[in-house]
């Protein structure tokens, strides 16, 4: 483990990623998993409470507009977890050759919380490129299924986890985080690169992909 340079902070990560192992999914996706790769995840889980902001969104569904469940945040950009973040990304950038300037924060409060079936948005660079996800607090599981049909994949990330999505896994696979009947607080960090902006054309082949997306899911 590499030790938390920050005060007093119980934090240490393994910047060897000598326990991380290659899951290979289909379609050129792949995800690496390193289990209890954060220790301390506790502490960082409570200073993200202390010094991120949190915030409910809405959005439209359908014909109607509902509460997202969960809250969303950026990390912070001074304090104490912010200089721990990005000594993080840093390690992860050293791991993937690939800049990670993009860290966000999702908070779910209780099994109530969750996230649908989705793939992130990831631009010109949805064929090759990677989506990291560092999981504090409560076990949840996290479910990832080929867009073409086929069986969803489970896995339990718990405190400390953390797991790379990689490959072509935002265009070929969807990801979620499904509602439960009880859970404790969990707050997913996530690494991402900066997307380009999409032109006219590629905002349209993403609508169709989503439209395609939806119909797999919903077969």
């Amino acid at each position: 483990m590499q030790p938390s340079l920050f005060g007093r902070l119980p934090i240490a990560f393994d910047g060897t990623f000598l326990e991380m192992r290659r899951i290979p999914l289909e379609d050129g996706a792949w995800l690496d998993l390193a289990p209890g790769w954060l220790e301390g995840h506790e502490a960082l889980f409570d200073l993200l409470l202390e010094e991120a902001r949190f915030t409910a969104h809405r959005r439209l569904m359908y014909d109607r507009v509902v509460d997202v469940p969960r809250l969303l945040g950026r990390a912070p950009t001074q304090g104490r977890s912010a200089a721990l973040l990005r000594e993080i990304a840093r390690a992860l950038e050293r791991r993937y050759g690939m800049a990670l300037p993009s860290i966000t924060l999702a908070h779910y409060r209780d099994g109530r919380d969750g996230v649908a079936m989705h793939g992130d948005k990831m631009g010109s660079l949805v064929d090759d490129t990677i989506v990291v996800v560092l999981s504090l607090g409560h076990p949840r599981r996290f479910l990832i299924k080929p867009v073409r049909g086929g069986s969803s994949r489970a896995f339990t990330l718990g405190g400390g986890d953390l797991l790379v999505m990689g490959g072509t896994c935002q265009k070929t696979h969807v990801h979620g985080v499904p509602k439960v009947a009880e859970a404790g607080g969990r707050i997913s960090v996530m690494f991402r690169p900066a997307v380009p902006e999409a032109s006219a054309e590629e905002e349209a082949r993403a609508r169709l992909s989503k439209v395609r997306r939806f119909a797999a899911l919903s077969a």
